[in-house]
């Protein structure tokens, strides 16, 4: 009788081990995984540029490196109107960084704050701190226990690290610009104990990480808190594939199929398409009910994509982008082929912003400018753009200059190279930040139309 006991269990928790290989080995639902990778990819992207960053000359934490004009080719979809400065800030409940600011008057400037997910912090300029757009700021902790110095504007950071971006806009006074950002300074009051980043799988933006990302889930969500609602949620999801794809090759195998075969494309797709209203194939404005621009709410997938094609992006009183990487006719950009930009008379793109507008072409899929041999990347207010006998402006873009256009209006494009186009209007207009107005659609033109 005890054999045939024995027997039953054995047969019991063979059949118990079995359901459990089998369990561990069947796919994760698409959708699950499709969360679960595309939110842990939104902080592995910032730990990728984190690392960048500290790789750079110059670059540590809690020092400002300062990018006078022209500003750094180096930077993802960078901006060539304004000087920049950035650091990662770096704290502690007994430390704190003081941040001084000088007096800017008649030009757009604003030094930013993001958290280690790419939400927005504050602004620190005079629309945000109208009662005090200049002077000391203490970046401190919720806990902080540092006595500050009177006078001083406390902003509390969510979590112990935070990256800084400055920028000063150049108009036409690029030196007073230069004076203006090297008078951004940083001090540290105390002795702030810095975590290194967590590990992550080497990736690219052409190449975006499978399975491997969840290698490290568990240190990657522990390296900073997420204060989105729904993080709870996703982090749990991240934690249950993390421990499928530790505990079984075949699951493991089978997630990064799924991975590398539909999400990462759909992935891909969303990000170029469903993150914002599209409009004259311009990507960008607002749509109802999501957030957009640094400010994501519940929309992490939205904040992941922006990771991803424009790093660091602002709050829409701030500034509203747009991009384009196809024509009129649907069809992928490439430095090959001639296009034009059209903006009527009563539309020109000054009428977009009440600081400035600017225009960039950078290359897909790494979103950086593509050298030629002017080194001409952008356009803005102070380009010295000739408008047509209408008054109407055109922009050209083409491998070689225009024949019937101003050659001041041409924009150069590298042949065999796909690109993109990233609008920026700066404190927009009401309708803009609305969402109610985009740019012109790109429109392809035969050569000889020039």
């Amino acid at each position: 009788m005890n054999s045939i006991r024995l027997l039953v269990v054995s047969l019991l928790i063979g059949a118990m081990s079995l359901t459990s290989a089998v369990r561990a080995q069947a796919p994760t639902d698409e959708s699950q995984l499709y969360n679960a990778w595309s939110y842990l990819l939104g902080r592995a992207l910032i730990i990728r540029q984190e690392n960048t960053d500290m790789r750079e000359p110059g670059m540590n934490y809690n020092v400002i490196k300062y990018y006078n004009s022209p500003s750094s080719t180096a930077f993802v979809n960078p901006n060539f109107d304004v000087n920049y400065l950035e650091s990662w800030i770096a704290i502690d409940d007994s430390s704190a960084v003081l941040l001084s600011v000088p007096e800017i008057k008649d030009r757009y400037y604003t030094i930013q704050l993001l958290n280690e997910w790419g939400d927005n912090i504050t602004n620190i300029n005079n629309r945000v701190y109208p009662n005090h757009p200049s002077g000391v700021f203490a970046l401190i902790t919720a806990h902080s226990n540092v006595k500050l110095p009177e006078g001083v504007v406390p902003v509390i950071l969510p979590t112990h690290k935070a990256k800084l971006m400055g920028r000063i806009e150049l108009k036409d006074t690029p030196e007073e610009a230069t004076k203006l950002l090297q008078a951004v300074n940083l001090s540290v009051t105390g002795t702030p104990r810095i975590e290194l980043p967590p590990a992550i799988p080497d990736f690219t933006n052409g190449k975006l990480p499978g399975v491997a990302l969840f290698d490290n889930a568990e240190a990657i969500l522990q390296s900073a808190p997420d204060y989105t609602p729904v993080a709870a949620g996703l982090q749990q999801s991240v934690r249950d594939i993390a421990q499928q794809v530790h505990a079984s090759s075949q699951y493991r195998q089978q997630t990064d199929n799924t991975l590398t075969q539909r999400v990462i494309p759909a992935f891909m797709q969303e990000a170029h398409t469903g993150i914002a209203t599209l409009k004259n194939n311009w990507l960008g404005g607002h749509r109802e009910g999501r957030g957009y621009n640094g400010h994501y709410g519940t929309d992490y997938r939205m904040r992941t994509s922006l990771n991803l094609l424009g790093i660091w992006a602002n709050s829409p009183g701030e500034a509203v982008y747009y991009l384009a990487s196809k024509d009129s006719n649907g069809q992928s950009l490439n430095g090959n082929g001639f296009y034009r930009l059209h903006f009527p008379a009563n539309a020109l793109p000054e009428t977009m912003a009440k600081a400035f507008w600017s225009i960039i072409m950078v290359s897909i899929p790494d979103y950086q400018v593509i050298p030629n041999p002017l080194k001409r990347y952008n356009f803005n207010n102070y380009s010295g753009l000739k408008k047509n006998s209408d008054g109407s402006l055109d922009i050209v873009i083409g491998p070689r200059p225009p024949k019937h256009f101003p050659e001041s209006n041409w924009l150069p494009s590298a042949p065999d190279h796909a690109f993109a186009f990233t609008f920026r209007a700066y404190v927009p207009e009401a309708d803009v930040a609305a969402g109610d107005r985009f740019p012109p659609v790109v429109t392809p033109v035969n050569e000889n139309q020039f």
